[in-house]
């Protein structure tokens, strides 16, 4: 198997910024210090090219943010300033989930130490997402003729509307988020599958909820490769989550995208999604005991 990590690639933020961009440093750290990886398996994932993103975006946007041509309003909407940092990382995010796809169907899991952004646009990002990583790499697998039928399993505690806009005419694509109903976005799109949760949901109400979603997500979308967005942020202690899940409820969860997808025959791209506990050590717990089951489950 083989792992993508795109911390190297530093986003130059405005003082006092919030983002915890210390997380993906952290669990890369964390998975050399594991011991569990042989030569080669964590891996530096290229670019994604103008051709890649414009799968998932229109390229008059990727011509204006590669080149500094957002606006004031754009800009803010994202919530990153304007660098050649953040467009080099963005495109990096979205190269490393092309190559986890790639992995995947060599191996049966693939891993992007980041990605997720899904509340990217076709014409516009937000919500810290510039380019959507899952929908540029589904459609560019796809048209690499290696498969037909994509998942995404979006366990981020926000809806990836993005995705859901992206893919909302694509039947070739199907969208499963479960989210928190009164977080961010404001606004939701319309995903194949939405399973929406109150604030301080648990570990038990949650699993519930997701095991008769995972059946419909494989009865409905029968995929033949899907990806995860196991996002932390569904965590008690996280800052934007209100949710209320432990970090066992959160490996629970995890047990059952990958037992589901092992059952099915399917391979598995993981991304890490958001993630924002008031401790970071949490928040690289958690998406390391992900990452721990990938590479156990590759073995």
């Amino acid at each position: 198997m083989t792992l993508f990590y795109t911390d190297r690639y530093v986003l130059p933020l405005s003082p006092g910024h919030t983002f915890p961009m210390s997380k993906y440093r952290l669990l890369r750290e964390r998975v050399e210090a594991s011991g569990l990886l042989r030569p080669g398996e964590l891996a530096d994932p290229p670019a994604a090219t103008d051709e890649q993103l414009h799968r998932a975006h229109d390229p008059e946007y990727v011509r204006r943010a590669s080149a500094g041509e957002l606006t004031r309003d754009e800009l803010l909407r994202i919530g990153f300033p304007w660098s050649a940092g953040m467009i080099e990382r963005s495109r990096r995010s979205s190269g490393a989930t092309i190559e986890a796809a790639r992995a995947a169907l060599a191996d049966g899991v693939g891993v992007n130490l980041a990605g997720g952004t899904h509340h990217a646009f076709r014409d516009h990002g937000e919500g810290y997402c510039v380019f959507n990583d899952t929908v540029v790499a589904a459609r560019q697998v796809q048209a690499d003729g290696r498969v037909r039928l994509v998942a995404v399993i979006d366990l981020d505690v926000h809806q990836g509307n993005g995705t859901a806009a992206l893919c909302r005419l694509d039947p070739s694509i199907y969208t499963l988020s479960v989210h928190g109903a009164k977080n961010y976005p404001t606004r939701k799109e319309r995903s194949d599958l939405d399973v929406e949760l109150p604030d301080r949901t648990g570990d038990r109400d949650y699993l519930d909820a997701l095991g008769p979603a995972l059946d419909r997500t494989f009865s409905d979308g029968k995929p033949d490769l899907v990806f995860y967005l196991a996002g932390a942020d569904p965590f008690e202690h996280d800052r934007l989550g209100r949710l209320a899940l432990t970090k066992a409820g959160l490996s629970e969860r995890d047990r059952m995208v990958f037992d589901r997808c092992r059952s099915a025959g399917v391979p598995l791209v993981v991304t890490m999604a958001g993630g924002y506990a008031q401790d970071v050590a949490d928040t690289v717990d958690i998406h390391w005991q992900t990452v721990e089951r990938a590479i156990r489950a590759a073995r």
